[in-house]
């Protein structure tokens, strides 16, 4: 039977599983196949650390990186180390040699995307990397093909599952944000740095991979607007329940009049939307376009198992491409639209205000807003004595007409603190 060898950059939590996964699987792979898939070569920085593979494999172990993209056996180069370089180099350098390329680095693809397509058509290449947004759900392929014939208006979504677990947290146990945090580290959802996450680093990138397929255009993480998850406080999620909202972190990416809007940030959605019910670490992207109406792809958007079965399947995909004598659908940022900058966009806004208790503060706040062009939906007051609270729900109105009217707010004598500001997603239209 013939062979496609495979040479792996990286064996920790993702490649181990994939070498358990295609060990496991092997006379499946064959019949799926029409070939042996075999590891021949992994590159780790340290050989004697213990990991859960397969017997056998730690005779592949190499620390030379460069010796597995150089290798003439080498056919597929599948890369989950992370991080930029040296994984960059080692991918060009493999591609330059005519090896196909299988990744699941999300960062990479955020920031350099466009080198690595670039190179991987220049050889005449697979660049495959469904693993790199939402772990074991199918999202690359679904936007790349099955939905190549439609016209996508807006992708949004939850794309990190520790943020997701924490707001879970936070929504259900009536626990603070630190709590949270703390039992999300306990149980291992998070990287010893868990600022990636937390900040909104870690699902700007995801959108900035997922605008760029949806909208046909390149978007790069530093396009995406991006707010993360630590200021939202016990209080924004019970006056979010009884607004009839959940909180989520949410990845959003949508066509506005030819240009593309991305952003990431915390925002009240409809207990009634399919996003609001989406709990703990699980991941889910809401897809809406012309003709499908509303799509949603829901699983676990991390963690060895679930990215590994999404890397083994673009293994997969390319084994079948090169017994065939086949290329899979490169790059297909085929346009350049401008990505809207974030004071341009429209949203509803939820504001939480701490206030004197005193005749006439409501009419000098409504008379902020007023003069800055913006709606108050809705209003209540929370609270007697010496300082209460405002909550306000905006009508939709533009970011910058926002902005302006909270610099307005903390100049106000009657107002104390501008407390909370968070969109509302899914009201108006």
């Amino acid at each position: 039977m013939k062979q496609i060898r495979i040479g792996m950059l990286g064996c920790g939590i993702v490649g181990s599983a994939v070498l358990r996964m295609l060990a496991r699987n092997r006379s499946d792979i064959e019949r799926r196949v029409g070939a042996q898939v075999e590891v021949v070569r992994v590159a780790v920085r340290n050989p004697s650390k213990e990991r859960d593979v397969p017997e056998g494999i730690e005779a592949l172990y190499t620390t030379d990186a460069h010796a597995v993209v150089r290798d003439p056996l080498v056919q597929i180069v599948v890369e989950v180390m992370g991080g930029i370089e040296p994984a960059r180099s080692l991918l060009v350098e493999a591609m330059e040699g005519g090896k196909h390329v299988v990744t699941a680095n999300k960062e990479l693809l955020a920031s350099l995307g466009r080198e690595l397509f670039d190179a991987a058509e220049r050889a005449g290449v697979d660049l495959y990397f469904e693993a790199a947004v939402g772990g074991g759900i199918p999202l690359i392929h679904p936007l790349k093909e099955s939905l190549a014939g439609e016209r996508i208006r807006k992708v949004m979504g939850i794309v990190n599952g520790t943020t997701n677990f924490i707001l879970t947290r936070m929504s259900e146990e009536g626990i603070s944000f630190s709590a949270a945090l703390a039992e999300a580290e306990r149980l291992g959802y998070t990287e010893l740095d868990p600022s990636a996450d937390i900040e909104g680093f870690d699902p700007a990138a995801k959108a900035a991979i997922l605008a760029s397929i949806a909208f046909n255009t390149r978007v790069v993480a530093g396009d995406v607007y991006r707010e993360g998850i630590a200021a939202i406080t016990q209080q924004d999620i019970a006056f979010a329940a009884r607004l009839g909202y959940a909180v989520k972190l949410l990845a959003i990416a949508e066509s506005q009049d030819g240009e593309v809007a991305v952003r990431v940030h915390p925002a009240m959605i409809p207990r009634t939307h399919p996003l609001a019910s989406v709990r703990d670490n699980l991941n889910a992207v809401f897809v809406q376009g012309e003709n499908v109406g509303e799509l949603m792809f829901l699983g676990r958007g991390a963690g060895g198992p679930p990215t590994g079965t999404s890397v083994v399947g673009d293994v997969l995909d390319i084994a079948r491409n090169i017994l065939s004598g086949g290329r899979g659908v490169g790059c297909t940022c085929y346009t350049e639209k401008t990505v809207r900058p974030m004071e341009t966009m429209f949203a509803q806004y939820y504001i939480l205000l701490k206030v004197a208790d005193l005749p006439g503060v409501l009419a000098s706040v409504a008379g902020v807003f007023g003069h800055n062009n913006v709606s108050i939906g809705s209003v209540w007051q929370e609270g007697v004595g010496e300082e209460a609270q405002l909550v306000l729900i905006t009508h939709r109105a533009m970011e910058r007409d926002l902005r302006a009217t909270l610099h307005d707010l903390r100049e106000l004598e009657a107002v104390t603190k501008v407390a909370s500001v968070m969109r509302v997603e899914g009201g108006e239209a």
